[in-house]
């Protein structure tokens, strides 16, 4: 972009200074897959550029809804960074400004994204008919965008909404649903970068996660497939997704309990509670709540103290 002098605004913008900063995007979205949203707040600084960008009106309307689809995706993973250090106010905030923008920008496939996004927000603080009217508005808005890979990640995470309400067969038809859509994804476009984090690896740990769901708040022997479906997770996942190895070995551990398989949950528990410890994310800690519930109830154990005792001051520890 080029400049009349020191501080003035830009005479034009061009699709190579567009290109600069989704590329930043994909920086710090990496960086908080990798190390957790405590790590990623120098988005602050990109979303400042476009928004003067956007302000000093030297926009071609070409370049225009491809900018104001980058200001939105950074509200979209600023929101999602504020979730991820417990931050519930500030996080819908970000998002509910992400929407505004996305819808202006006329980019369903990001709308979708971020109605599932304010989703996961609620469903983590168990707000289940929150979290189900934000993925409705998602799937109208996936469908429009005709992105499979939208309306799979969305049916998956209403599915499991329905576990955590203890609807199993809803949950369960949600899940085939999710699960039927996927296998057409060798014939989906390629991803874009707010959804690229969705593939078979991820596909694994959400039944795992919707089966955990089923298992607590139903009947235990949906451990069965969801210790196999979270240990195959867990074994593709690579450093650059540390948080979701994380959270993953958090519900394999707590499926092993269930199963009155301590010294399995232990191990498991034990390297969760390791990987976490790096990770500036308060989800990692409240992921392990019911793990520790389930410990609390095995005091006879001293492997099973110990690892509490862990989760416990893990959990007190202040956010990096």
């Amino acid at each position: 972009m080029t400049k009349n002098g020191k501080g003035k605004p830009p005479d034009r913008i061009e699709t190579i200074d567009v290109e600069c900063l989704e590329s930043a995007v994909d920086v710090l979205r990496a960086l908080d897959y990798r190390q957790g949203g405590a790590f990623s707040r120098d988005a602050v600084h990109v979303v400042k550029t476009v928004s003067r960008l956007l302000h000093w009106g030297a926009v071609p309307g070409a370049l225009r809804s491809r900018l104001l689809t980058v200001l939105a995706d950074l509200h979209n993973l600023l929101g999602w960074t504020e979730f991820d250090i417990g931050r519930r106010i500030p996080a819908a905030i970000r998002f509910d400004r992400a929407l505004d923008l996305a819808v202006e920008a006329g980019n369903d496939n990001l709308v979708a994204n971020i109605c599932y996004r304010l989703a996961r927000l609620a469903l983590h603080h168990d707000d289940v008919e929150g979290g189900l009217s934000h993925l409705r508005r998602g799937q109208a808005a996936a469908h429009r965008s005709g992105s499979r890979r939208a309306r799979a990640i969305l049916a998956v995470n209403e599915a499991w909404a329905l576990a955590k309400a203890g609807d199993e067969r809803a949950a369960l038809v949600s899940l085939a649903r999710a699960e039927n859509q996927f296998e057409r994804a060798n014939t989906w476009r390629p991803a874009l970068p707010w959804e690229a984090f969705f593939g078979t690896t991820d596909m694994a740990a959400m039944r795992g996660t919707v089966l955990t769901e089923l298992a607590q708040t139903v009947t235990p022997r949906h451990s069965d497939e969801a210790i196999v479906r979270l240990r195959d997770a867990t074994g593709r996942y690579g450093a650059e997704m540390s948080r979701s190895l994380a959270l993953t070995l958090s519900m394999l551990a707590q499926n092993h309990a269930l199963q009155g398989d301590f010294d399995e949950a232990v191990r498991t528990g034990t390297e969760a509670v390791d990987l976490a410890r790096g990770l500036g994310s308060t989800r990692t800690k409240d992921r392990l709540a019911p793990l520790a519930a389930l410990l609390r109830a095995r005091t006879t154990d001293s492997g099973s103290r110990e690892l509490l005792d862990r989760i416990d001051r893990y959990r007190a520890e202040p956010v990096p």
